[in-house]
């Protein structure tokens, strides 16, 4: 498998919420600002307890944050 298929809009909601730093979000998660640009540059993906907490300090569900894509294989197999 290459790369991820998870994408996120961290960047965009930080952007609607006055602006917020990626320092200001990592302080508020609980995690370092170089972990919310990796997250955000989609070259890590979080545990599913930061994921959450991502999402609490957007003010958002977790769904308006991070998606995955999938590939057409997993879908195939999933749907027999």
């Amino acid at each position: 498998m290459t790369g991820t298929a998870i994408t996120n809009t961290i960047r965009k909601l930080r952007f609607e919420r006055n602006e917020m730093t990626q320092q200001d979000l990592a302080e508020r998660v609980g995690v370092t600002r170089q972990t919310i640009n990796a997250i955000e540059l989609g070259k890590y993906s979080p545990s599913l307890e930061v994921a959450f907490r991502i999402a609490e300090a957007l003010g958002v569900r977790l769904e308006d944050v991070f998606s995955y894509g999938g590939n057409a294989q997993s879908v195939q197999r999933d749907s027999r």
